[in-house]
């Protein structure tokens, strides 16, 4: 994990110092491969302030998607498994360093138990990510969480497999 968190820092270093424009991407988290020019008597096109920050943006959300979205908890826990510091980190380094970013901490657990139980574990359980994050560096009102209990599942089915992709939180930008 440790390899991850140096190499995304070195790729954010790279965006930062870019100095061939670029075009905005259609979509904010992929650049897709029509945007680099391979015609080499075309001029490079003007592009507005801040292109290259949101080219570092894009960086810092790709090296993100290597380390995950998703927290997953143990049975009937709001415990945050050591597995996940180095997501927590990512995430509170990339929150941090932009203070107009926002993110929705998703409380999610599995069928098992009652509605008000599971809606009870889900916020404890984003709660645990808030304070984990906060812990790291990340400004409170950058934060808001949200607990669907049993009503999200992130697959369907009632076994064990099915009920451990359930328990989680979603970090969501």
């Amino acid at each position: 994990m440790r390899k991850i968190l140096v190499t995304s820092l070195a790729l954010l270093a790279l965006a930062a110092c870019h100095t061939e424009p670029v075009k905005k991407s259609t979509t904010p988290e992929t650049p897709s491969t029509s945007d680099t020019n391979s015609n080499s008597n075309t001029a490079p096109t003007n592009t507005a302030p801040g292109s290259q920050s949101m080219n570092a943006e894009q960086m810092a959300k790709q090296a993100l998607s290597s380390v995950g979205f998703t927290i997953y908890f143990d049975y009937d826990k709001s415990d945050i498994k050591s597995e996940y510091a180095s997501v927590i980190a990512a995430h509170a380094k990339y929150l941090s360093s932009s203070a107009n970013l926002k993110v929705r901490l998703e409380g999610n657990t599995d069928e098992r138990g009652s509605r008000e139980y599971n809606i009870g574990l889900g916020e404890r359980r984003a709660q645990a990510v808030r304070r984990a994050l906060m812990l790291q560096g990340v400004s409170e009102n950058q934060i808001t969480t949200l607990s669907y209990g049993e009503e999200r599942p992130a697959t369907d089915g009632h076994d064990e497999a099915a009920y451990a992709k359930n328990r989680r939180v979603e970090i969501s930008y």
